[in-house]
């Protein structure tokens, strides 16, 4: 974890630190699905074109309250594994001045152990977008280990409703190494309501993961 802490900071210096910090106005909900396929870094030693590896995130929040959002989180965790998550979130600081800090705890199983989940998220609102920085710690309760889950998002509102957003993915396991992942994505409405959006992009491993990968999800506001 010093690695990723070190390369955090740094980040964070660089820009000053999406938008998991503020919560959802009372009624107001969003979701997401999306699929990430992977490939080595090294071509020499591919021997097809098929990815080599596979994943499908789904994610939901809905604002219960104006201050208690509650969501649900499926699909792959931090290890890979499969991950059912239910969670609800709290504003912890919500000035205008500074950041938007909110408080998380779920729970639920991955790969079939039962899991606490607690997080911080951390928001500053800019002229033309945002700076955010969301952490979890998954608490494996029959194994009595955790893993950990840190990004940094830089977004950018651009004409035309659309959303240029680059991120910064850590995470380390009790099984693997720590890794740091580059994943940047550009976000673009669907049809005149602007309701549902299309997210595409790419991601490619910095330190502790050799791959390289394409994504693409949907996001919808309800």
């Amino acid at each position: 974890m010093t690695r990723i802490l070190a390369l955090f900071l740094t980040f964070l210096v660089a820009v000053q630190a999406q938008a998991g910090a503020w919560p959802r106005q009372k009624g107001a909900g969003f979701a997401s699905s999306a699929v990430r396929l992977s490939w080595p870094q090294d071509v020499s030693t591919w021997v097809s074109a098929e990815p080599t590896s596979n994943y499908y995130t789904t994610y939901l929040e809905y604002g219960l309250t104006d201050r208690l959002t509650i969501g649900f989180d499926l699909g792959h965790a931090v290890s890979g594994s499969g991950k059912k998550i239910a969670f609800f979130q709290l504003p912890l600081r919500n000035k205008d001045r500074g950041p938007v800090v909110s408080g998380q705890l779920g729970f639920g199983q991955i790969s079939g152990d039962w899991v606490l989940r607690p997080g911080v998220s951390f928001g500053w609102g800019r002229p033309n977008g945002w700076v955010s920085i969301d952490s979890v710690a998954e608490i494996h309760l029959d194994r009595g280990t955790t893993d950990y889950k840190l990004d940094v998002t830089w977004g950018r509102n651009l004409p035309r409703d659309r959303k240029l957003i680059v991120q910064i993915q850590t995470g380390e396991t009790a099984l693997d190494p720590a890794f740091v992942r580059l994943a940047p994505s550009l976000v673009t409405p669907l049809g005149r309501r602007k309701r549902v959006k299309l997210e595409t992009g790419a991601t490619w491993g910095l330190t502790g993961d050799t791959s390289m990968g394409l994504k693409m999800g949907v996001w919808l506001d309800f």
